[in-house]
């Protein structure tokens, strides 16, 4: 059994537990609650500049725990300081650590649009992640059938939420090109066994149309890197784990990030 399939039996379980504890009715009433989103896809495009989503990550499977001091306020202000455009947040408790809390309590901290980093494969996670006040949320094509990717999709952007639609090969990337996406992840993670090669952003970039948003996520540690991705067609990177290292995240972003 692979990490993600791991991850998925887990979330099929999750997902269980949240029908008897709240039922659609519930989350769909919740989510329709919340203020607007922030626009997120917007904060992202801006032509000629590399954006940034930092992300706040406490753990992860083959890291442990990469931040003990995990203050969501002080990381989310740092990042904003710091000139992040977006944020990302780790909600999945059993494999990162995360908690759906830290969403809300990270958009309070600033004004910057908020993704749920998650791994989504229900409606009701959708719901639930508008109720918590996400601006977007990640779907995962190497989880869903295009089918499921689609409707997940159209869902999230009934809300009004941005989909961040992740892949780590070409023939995810058929998938997801089928379903209309409008924001891509290239995650250079393998997320199988969590080898981890950056050469994957890449390799895809050369292929993806030329007009679709391309987010590179994972392995991003240096500016020479985020050059490099910006050089080959990415309009953002998605970095956690070099700036979770950092005593000062936001300086951290200021030194990995090229200059405007």
């Amino acid at each position: 059994m692979t990490i993600l399939d791991r991850i998925a039996a887990v979330k099929r379980e999750e997902v269980d537990r949240l029908k008897v504890e709240r039922g659609l009715d519930s989350l769909r009433s919740g989510a329709a609650s919340r203020p607007p989103v922030r626009p997120f896809l917007p904060a992202l495009l801006r032509p000629g500049k590399l954006s940034l989503i930092a992300e706040l990550k406490k753990a992860s499977p083959s890291k442990g725990v990469i931040r003990n001091d995990f203050s969501v306020p002080f990381l989310a202000a740092s990042y904003e300081k710091g000139g992040a455009q977006c944020l990302s947040v780790l909600t999945d408790r059993e494999f990162f650590q995360g908690d759906l809390a830290y969403l809300a309590s990270a958009k309070a901290a600033v004004k910057l649009p908020v993704l749920r980093k998650d791994f989504i494969i229900d409606p009701l996670q959708v719901y639930e992640a508008r109720e918590a006040d996400a601006d977007a949320v990640l779907l995962i094509a190497a989880m869903l059938q295009p089918h499921e990717l689609e409707d997940l999709q159209s869902l999230a952007w009934e809300l009004g939420m941005a989909v961040l639609v992740e892949v780590h090969e070409a023939v995810e990337l058929d998938k997801c090109l089928g379903v209309g996406v409008k924001l891509l992840g290239i995650n250079n993670r393998n997320l199988k066994d969590f080898s981890l090669d950056l050469k994957i952003s890449f390799d895809l970039l050369r292929i993806c149309p030329p007009e679709l948003p391309v987010v590179s996520e994972s392995g991003i540690f240096t500016r020479a890197d985020a050059e490099a991705l910006k050089k080959a067609g990415a309009a953002a990177v998605l970095v956690g784990e070099a700036f979770m290292k950092s005593l000062d995240p936001g300086q951290a972003v200021k030194e990995l990030m090229p200059e405007d």
